[in-house]
């Protein structure tokens, strides 16, 4: 049956990627309205589906971030967002400053959709906007570079929130990015070449931090962080899903 309760418009969240006719009318509710709109749109998802997105969640981590700038090769730009959801690293940040960032979907198989990705173009400092955000919502900022690093890659504190920064393919990160950066950190090499091609070392940074990250306490999202994504991917799940929250909304307010 569906979810009982009222509707009201109540500011409390914005749906990421929300285009639909309906935006406008349903732009904004509450805790408890998700949670309704959630349950009801969960009816139309297989029980072995949502059993599988609940295991998801619980994987989920948002004490982790990456931030790819100029990334321009889509094969690279693919494979990292691949690695974050295989990783359960829930954010990822892209800065367009000169390059687009496009993806292959042979390469990305789906990843896409269930990760939450922020990009920053348009701007003549999208770079400094990006890492600005992220450090006033209390991430330590690392910059990946082989070039006289603080660290290296095992070396990094994990008792607070880690932004990992990865530059371009060509020529690493730009100089804003390497300055904004708390700290500069490498990957440990034992050859000849002094770096990994980019989707290598996102993809090493991020089992190496994930590992050590699994052995701490606290990593998990919240509950309202898990209604959040739960909601937006039944919606990525769901065939029409815009209008079946439509009608359920306009059924509530009748």
């Amino acid at each position: 049956m569906p979810p009982k309760g009222g509707f009201s418009f109540q500011p409390f969240f914005i749906w990421p990627n929300f285009h639909s006719p309906i935006k406008s009318l349903f732009y904004l509710v509450d805790s408890i309205q998700k949670k309704n709109i959630s349950d009801y749109l969960g009816q139309y998802v297989t029980d072995a589906r949502r059993a599988k997105m609940e295991w998801v969640l619980s994987q989920r981590t948002r004490k982790i971030a990456i931030v790819l700038e100029d990334i321009f090769q889509p094969q690279n730009a693919s494979a990292v967002i691949r690695s974050c959801d295989c990783f359960g690293i829930q954010d990822l940040h892209v800065v367009e400053n000169r390059n687009k960032y496009n993806l292959n979907p042979d390469v990305e198989l789906g990843s896409a959709q269930w990760i939450s990705l922020r990009k920053y173009k348009g701007k003549e400092q999208n770079t400094a906007e990006c890492l600005d955000e992220l450090k006033k919502n209390g991430y330590t900022l690392f910059a990946t570079t082989p070039h006289e690093p603080d660290m290296m890659l095992n070396e990094i504190p994990l008792d607070g929130k880690v932004a990992l920064l990865m530059g371009t393919e060509k020529t690493g990160l730009s100089e804003i990015a390497i300055e904004m950066a708390d700290y500069k950190v490498a990957i440990p090499m034992m050859g000849f070449t002094e770096s990994f091609n980019i989707s290598v070392s996102a993809a090493l940074c991020m089992y190496s931090l994930r590992t050590r990250l699994n052995e701490l306490k606290g990593w998990e999202l919240s509950e309202d962080e898990k209604t959040d994504l739960r909601l937006e991917w039944y919606k990525n799940t769901v065939k029409k899903s815009d209008r079946i929250i439509e009608e359920y909304l306009k059924r509530l307010k009748s």
